[in-house]
């Protein structure tokens, strides 16, 4: 595991599962969604279309503080769009500067226009912790002379 490595090494490790709703979904109905599936954010589809991502930020920032209701608005009024995308050979570490840069926490992986999984800021720090510790125990193998030649 190496920080160069590409995302759809974590894809094939987690698994590419993806949950998404439709635009016209109400809020309500995709919190209660993201809560029986525990997760932060859903991917809105419509026709197999990627229209954009929708989550607890959103539901926070444009329902709750903005005094609207839950079971009356649809996830089109609140989605997060336009989405950014990764394609699958994109490596962890330019993945995980997109996400810093833009401030986001999901990222849609997506190749010749096909939805292929979708990667979290979690599954990131993951990967890059596990490519420390690897590099740390190959550094000490190495210094206590059982590297292999």
């Amino acid at each position: 595991m190496k920080v160069c490595d590409p995302v759809s090494l974590i894809l094939r490790k987690k698994g590419g599962s993806v949950w998404s709703v439709p635009s016209d979904m109400t809020v309500y109905d995709a919190m209660r969604m993201m809560a029986d599936k525990e997760v932060g954010a859903l991917l809105v589809v419509d026709d197999g279309q990627l229209h954009g991502i929708v989550s607890e930020r959103d539901y926070a920032r444009k329902v709750i503080l903005m005094g609207r209701s839950s079971k009356e608005t649809p996830v089109s009024e609140i989605l997060t769009e336009p989405l950014i995308t990764i394609a699958p050979d994109c490596s962890v570490d330019e993945a995980m500067r997109l996400i810093t840069t833009h401030r986001i926490r999901h990222l849609p992986v997506v190749r010749e226009g096909k939805l292929e999984g979708l990667i979290s800021i979690g599954d990131l720090v993951q990967w890059i912790a596990f490519a420390q510790d690897q590099t740390i125990e190959d550094l000490s193998h190495y210094i206590e002379g059982k590297y292999p030649c």
